[in-house]
C-alpha cells in the first residue's frame, strides 16, 4: 500500500505532505497509451462526431494520454495550487475567423515553479493543424516563453516550435516540429516519452531536446521582440513630442519622462486588458474614435487613478503629459499595434519577470536634443561604456532570494515575519524585488492555507477553480510591508513600480477585482512612492555640506541625486533608526563613472579604496542591513589585490556564508561573476562556507 510520503521543502522552509499517487513508468505508460488507442480506435464514430466537443476530448482522451506519459494530471498528490504538475489555464482571449471569443481553459505542464510546454486541445472533428489554432497555440507560448508546445484533438498530435514569432498570415505548417496521427502514437511512443513525460521534465531530458533544438533562424525571444515593439514606440514620440510642442520649451529630461510615462499608462492598461480586469479594446476603441486620441486617453488615464490610485495616472502631480500635443497618427499607430491581427503578444500570458528584462534594457537607451531641436534616440554614456545592459538571469535572483529571505523566514510565525525589511539599493527594472515579493507570496499562501477556516475571506479565497489565493488587500500589505527599493535612475524607479503593481494584481480579474473592492472600499493598488524611491544610494546630503549647490547646473544636481536615507519623507528614516533593512540584495552597477567630485566624496566616505562602484554598493549593503547581504558581483573581489580593502570589510563586518560560482553569467560581458551571502551573526572562531555551481 502507497504511503504519504513527507519531503523538505526548501520553498517553504518546512515539511510538506506528498499524497499517495502511482505514477506510470515507461512500461506501464506504453501499455495504458495502447489501450487508449484500441478505445479510440473501437469507438472513431462517436469521438469523430460533431457533438463531441473539446470538454469531452480533454476529458476522454487527452487527460489520459497525459497520464500515460507519467503525469499527475488531476493532483492527486495534493500538491498547493502553484506547484502541481497540471494547471488548468485560465480564460484565454482567442481570435477565430476574425472574431475574439474567450475559450475554455487548457493545460500548462510544470514542476515545481519552472513551466515546461502548453496543450491546445481541439475535438477530434475539427481538422488540424488550422491556422486559427496554430496561431493561438504559437501566440500563447511564445509569450510565456516556452519553446515547444503542442496542439491535438488526439486524433492528431502537432508539435510546434513556439520560438518562432507568430504571425496571423502564417501558414499552419510554419514552425511545426512534428504531426503525430493517433495510429502511430506507439510507434512513436520513445519520442513521446523522451519529450514530453513527467520524466523527461524531471531528469533534465525535456531541457536538453529544447537546448538542441534553439537557435534556429528565424528563433526570437518575446522579450527581444518587444522591446523593439517599445523602442519604435519611443523613437514614435519622442519625435513627435520634440517637434508638436516646441511652444513648451521642453528639456530632454521633460521629453523623457513624457515619453516613458505615455509607454508605460498605455502598456499598463493593455495588459489588464488581456487579463479582464479592464474592458477589452477600451484603448483600440480611443484610438478608432476620430480626432482627439490624446485628449480621450487623458480622460482614461484619469479613471484609471481612481481606480487603482498607483501614481502612474496621477495627472495632478504630472502637469507637463496634461499640457502635451501628440499627433492622432503616431497614437493610432501604437495602439492598433498592440492587438489582433497587428499583435502576436498574448499579454496576460507574458510574464512580468519578461516585462521586466524588456524594460531594464529600454532604460539604457535616453532621448536627447540636437541643436535643431530634433529627438534622437542613443545609449546612456555608462551604459556605452559598459557595453550594455546587463539583465541577472533568474537563477542568481532564485539564488540570492533563497540565501536571504528564505533564512529570514526560517521558523518564523505569521506575525514575526511580518517586520521583515527587504531592500534593493540598485534596483532597476526590480527584478531581484520581484523575486523577493514573489517568494513572499507563496510562503504566505502556504501559511494561510494551513489554517484555511481562521483565514478564509480574510487573507484568502477560494477561486472559482477551487485554488487558494491571496486576498488582493494582502497582496497589497505584502509589497508595502516588506520590499523597498532605491535607483538613481527615476525611469527605473517608475518602471519597478510598474512591475510590481502588475504582480500585485496577477491573477485578478474584473470580477474578482471588483468584488474585492467592493469589501475594502480602497483603490485597487497600492501607492508605492515611499517603498520605490529615486536617489544615489551612495550619496547622502552631506555632499553638499562639501560642495556649493550653487555651483552646479540643474542637470549635474539630477545625475548626482542625493539621497537621505534616515529622512522620514525622502528616505526610509523609521527602518534605519531601528537598526536598517533584514536583507539587502541585488546587483550593484560595475565601473560607473563618477564626477570628479562624487569620487572625491565617496572616497572620504567610505573605508574602501577599491575604485569600483559595486566594492562602494557593497560596503553601503553590508552597513545597512541587519542580518543578511548578497549581491552579483565580479569575480576578482574573491582574488584580486585591487579588492582587498573590501574583502576586509566584509570578513571585518560579517560571515561569508555562501558563494555561488557564476562564470560568465552575462552576455558579452567577458568577466567572470560570483554571488557571495553574508550573514551578520555573532563571529565564530571558523565558518564554513557554503560554495554552489549552476
Amino acid at each position: 500500500m502507497l504511503q504519504a510520503i513527507i519531503l523538505y521543502s526548501v520553498l517553504y522552509n518546512k515539511l510538506i505532505t506528498i499524497m499517495p499517487f502511482n505514477r506510470y513508468n515507461k512500461k506501464e505508460g506504453l501499455i495504458e497509451l495502447r489501450r487508449l488507442v484500441d478505445k479510440f480506435n473501437a469507438n472513431i464514430n462517436r469521438y469523430m462526431s460533431s457533438t463531441y466537443d473539446e470538454a469531452d476530448t480533454r476529458q476522454d482522451l487527452i487527460e489520459p494520454l497525459f497520464i500515460s506519459l507519467g503525469w499527475d494530471v488531476h493532483n492527486e498528490q495534493n500538491l498547493s495550487p502553484d506547484i502541481k504538475e497540471v494547471k488548468y489555464e485560465g480564460r484565454v482571449r482567442v481570435h477565430e475567423h476574425g472574431r475574439e471569443t474567450i475559450k475554455n481553459p487548457d493545460y500548462v505542464f510544470r514542476y515545481g515553479l519552472k513551466t515546461f510546454f502548453f496543450v491546445e486541445v481541439k475535438p477530434p472533428h475539427r481538422a488540424i493543424p488550422d491556422s486559427d489554432s496554430a496561431f493561438q497555440l504559437r501566440r500563447y507560448a511564445w509569450s510565456k516563453g516556452l519553446p515547444i508546445s503542442i496542439l491535438t484533438n488526439f486524433k492528431n498530435l502537432c508539435v510546434y516550435d513556439t520560438r518562432f514569432e507568430p504571425r496571423k498570415k502564417d501558414d499552419p505548417r510554419k514552425a511545426l516540429v512534428c504531426e503525430i496521427p493517433y495510429t502511430q502514437y506507439i510507434k512513436k511512443f520513445d519520442y513521446l516519452w523522451n519529450t514530453f513525460s513527467y520524466e523527461s521534465a524531471i531528469t533534465g531530458a525535456f531541457d536538453k531536446y529544447a537546448e538542441e533544438t534553439k537557435g534556429k533562424r528565424g528563433h526570437v525571444k518575446v522579450n527581444d521582440a518587444f522591446l523593439a515593439e517599445i523602442e519604435h514606440f519611443r523613437e514614435m514620440l519622442a519625435r513627435n513630442i520634440a517637434l508638436r510642442n516646441r511652444d513648451l520649451n521642453l528639456s530632454v529630461h521633460q521629453i523623457n519622462s513624457c515619453v516613458q510615462r505615455t509607454i508605460d499608462r498605455i502598456i499598463f492598461l493593455r495588459v489588464c486588458e488581456d487579463r479582464d480586469i479592464e474592458q477589452y479594446a477600451n484603448l483600440k476603441i480611443i484610438a478608432e474614435g476620430g480626432e482627439g486620441i490624446y485628449s480621450r486617453l487623458l480622460k482614461y488615464f484619469e479613471q484609471a487613478e481612481g481606480k487603482y490610485n498607483a501614481g502612474l495616472f496621477n495627472l495632478g502631480e504630472d502637469e507637463m503629459t496634461k499640457s502635451l500635443k501628440i499627433d492622432d497618427s503616431k497614437l493610432k499607430d501604437i495602439i492598433a499595434s498592440l492587438y489582433y491581427p497587428d499583435s502576436p503578444y498574448a499579454f496576460d500570458a507574458i510574464p512580468v519577470e519578461i516585462l521586466g528584462q524588456v524594460y531594464e534594457q529600454f532604460l539604457g537607451k535616453t532621448i536627447r536634443l540636437t541643436p535643431s531641436g530634433q529627438a534622437k534616440i542613443d545609449y546612456k554614456p555608462e551604459v556605452r561604456k559598459a557595453g550594455g545592459i546587463y539583465y541577472t538571469p533568474k537563477y542568481i535572483v532564485d539564488y540570492i532570494v533563497e540565501n536571504t529571505v528564505g533564512r529570514l523566514l526560517e521558523g518564523k510565525t505569521i506575525r514575526q515575519a511580518r517586520k521583515i525589511r527587504i531592500l534593493d539599493p540598485a534596483c532597476g527594472s526590480g527584478s531581484f524585488l520581484l523575486g523577493a515579493y514573489e517568494y513572499l507570496l507563496r510562503w504566505y499562501l502556504q501559511r494561510y492555507t494551513e489554517e484555511a477556516k481562521r483565514y478564509e475571506g480574510k487573507k484568502i479565497y477560494r477561486t472559482s477553480e477551487d485554488e487558494w489565493r491571496l486576498t488582493l488587500e494582502e497582496r497589497k500589505r505584502i509589497v508595502m510591508e516588506h520590499i523597498y527599493g532605491v535607483d538613481i535612475d527615476e525611469q527605473a524607479v517608475e518602471v519597478t513600480k510598474l512591475s510590481l503593481h502588475l504582480k500585485v494584481l496577477e491573477g485578478e480579474t474584473a470580477e474578482t477585482l471588483n468584488g474585492q473592492l467592493r469589501l475594502i472600499a480602497e483603490p485597487a493598488l497600492p501607492n508605492l512612492g515611499k517603498n520605490i524611491r529615486c536617489g544615489n544610494s551612495l550619496i547622502g546630503p552631506d555632499f553638499y555640506r562639501q560642495y556649493d549647490i550653487g555651483l552646479f547646473r540643474d542637470d549635474e544636481i539630477r545625475r548626482i541625486n542625493v539621497f537621505d536615507w534616515y529622512d522620514d519623507e525622502k528616505g526610509f528614516g523609521e527602518i534605519m533608526r531601528d537598526g536598517g533593512f533584514d536583507a539587502v540584495m541585488g546587483n550593484p552597477p560595475y565601473g560607473a563613472e563618477f564626477s570628479k567630485e562624487a569620487l572625491n566624496f565617496i572616497l572620504t566616505s567610505y573605508e574602501s579604496s577599491t575604485r569600483d562602484s559595486s566594492a562602494f554598493f557593497i560596503e553601503k549593503g553590508i552597513n545597512i542591513s541587519k542580518k543578511y547581504f548578497s549581491m552579483i558581483v565580479p569575480k576578482s573581489i574573491s582574488f584580486y589585490k585591487g579588492w582587498s580593502s573590501i574583502r576586509e570589510f566584509i570578513l571585518d563586518n560579517g560571515i561569508v556564508t555562501n558563494i555561488m560560482e557564476c562564470g560568465l553569467a552575462f552576455k558579452d560581458v567577458n568577466y567572470e561573476q560570483i554571488v557571495i551571502c553574508v550573514g551578520k551573526e555573532k563571529k565564530e572562531k571558523s565558518t564554513i562556507v557554503n560554495v554552489a555551481y549552476p
